[in-house]
């Protein structure tokens, strides 16, 4: 026998044993169940369309949740809980855009209600229903700027509410939001700067709080996740960033975290001129030595001219760094410098390995086919020679555009120069090549290539 049927049997025993005469709902006098035959209704209801929701028959569902939840509000969280799986799927079933809509508003409803009855509660409070509401609202009217803004102001006010107690989630979503409305000119920098101080103020404190290690690795994730989007929204660019950190400096010489946070967002967004760079990674790498802090006093001495420490200290970034495209990028600014300073051997050993790790990106491979071009007038033991090392060099370029479109400007600028310090037809004849010929250009290039003419 089903449990559903069981508790219909069961409501009708305590109907027919008798009950008071008088009659009370729930919302009429405060009480979970009401009085009389009214609570015999509530709790059969209640009963019914709880276990029609886990057997996920929402449609038979609807007419018990409908009476519990008009009738008898405090009676149980489960009229919220499972009145928003209720709702949700009702939305998701219904063709109608305006039924939709109505729908909707009942489903945000049933938030309202919950905070009305059951707001006070230990752990469930009104700050947590809002967080709950502001995310539920962004899943299905995330795109419309008026309900973004309302969601961005319950998030406020749950994560005001709730602190270190906010929901891991909820404080991403938060973040998202803000960032969403800014890219839509809904909210100006500093409000993002302002949200992911405190966003991942409130994440750290967490991370610290937490003893379950498998969930402090989950939310170190969410944090570092909160870091990236903040660093790619547009409003994380230097100056910003400055204006808002560098005044908190001497307060936070020795906090680690925000060291961290603040040299981390500067690295990330490219900010290899500013001082606050300089100054958090000297205090950051004194506490503890980390890819960013080594990228940071990098740059610094680079900037100096001090190449001999840049590379130095860049070697000690790349070794520190787990990300595969940051090591990438190191690895290549590295090959800079050594190309400035002539070590072109050395400088494509380090392009090269940073297309092992960032196989699409094509700056490497410019950077090789520079190397190559303006090596070529020391390059071989006679004229011709020296013009085989721009066949290589075009090479680069073109492998640099075929797999980085973004560099397709770039790279035809110098394929377009390089050409023309190719060998003429006549040249090509006397070596004894003609055009297509494969041709292996030795020294410390080392590479096979196609002999082409000078247009």
């Amino acid at each position: 026998m089903s449990k559903i049927l069981i508790n219909i049997i069961i409501a009708g025993m305590i109907t027919l044993l008798g009950v008071p005469a008088i009659a009370q709902k729930g919302v009429e006098d405060g009480s979970r169940y009401g009085h009389g035959e009214d609570s015999i209704r509530c709790l059969k209801n209640l009963s019914l369309f709880t276990e029609y929701v886990k057997q996920k028959s929402f449609a038979d569902a609807i007419p018990s949740w409908e009476i519990v939840y008009n009738e008898c509000p405090l009676s149980s969280s489960r009229i919220y809980t499972d009145g928003i799986k209720i709702m949700d799927w009702r939305i998701k079933n219904e063709k109608d855009k305006a039924k939709k809509d109505e729908l909707f508003e009942k489903l945000m409803g049933i938030y309202d209600q919950r905070i009305k009855y059951m707001g006070n509660h230990r752990r469930y409070n009104e700050g947590y229903i809002l967080g709950r509401k502001a995310t539920k609202m962004l899943s299905y009217k995330g795109d419309d700027p008026v309900f973004r803004k309302k969601a961005q102001e319950l998030y406020e006010k749950s994560i005001a509410a709730q602190g270190v107690k906010s929901e891991v989630f909820v404080l991403a979503t938060f973040m998202s939001n803000t960032v969403d409305m800014y890219r839509k000119n809904e909210a100006d920098a500093e409000v993002v700067v302002k949200n992911f101080v405190k966003v991942s103020d409130l994440l750290t404190d967490i991370i610290k709080a937490e003893k379950k290690e498998s969930n402090k690795e989950r939310t170190k994730g969410v944090k570092d996740t909160v870091e990236k989007l903040f660093a790619s929204s547009g409003a994380a660019d230097c100056q910003t960033i400055e204006k808002i950190f560098s005044p908190n400096l001497v307060e936070n010489k020795t906090n680690l975290d925000w060291l961290k946070m603040v040299n981390k967002l500067l690295a990330r967004a490219n900010c290899e001129d500013a001082q606050l760079l300089y100054d958090v990674s000297e205090n950051l790498h004194v506490i503890e030595p980390s890819s960013s802090s080594a990228y940071g006093l990098a740059r610094m001495y680079l900037k100096t001219q001090d190449l001999e420490k840049a590379v130095e200290y860049y070697n000690q970034a790349i070794n520190l760094e787990e990300e595969d495209e940051q090591k990438g990028t190191f690895y290549y600014q590295l090959g800079l410098i050594k190309f400035n300073q002539g070590r072109l051997a050395e400088a494509r050993s380090n392009a090269q390995k940073a297309i092992n790790l960032r196989p699409s990106w094509g700056d490497p491979y410019i950077l090789i086919g520079n190397l190559y071009a303006t090596s070529a007038k020391n390059f071989g033991s006679n004229e011709f020679e020296h013009k085989t090392a721009y066949w290589v060099a075009v090479d680069m370029f073109k492998k640099a555009k075929s797999i980085d479109p973004e560099k397709t400007e770039k790279a035809n600028e110098l394929i377009n120069i390089y050409t023309q310090h190719f060998p003429g037809m006549e040249e090509i004849f006397f070596q004894g090549f003609k055009e297509g010929d494969t041709y292996s250009v030795g020294g410390w290039i080392g590479a096979s290539t196609k002999v082409r003419a000078k247009k």
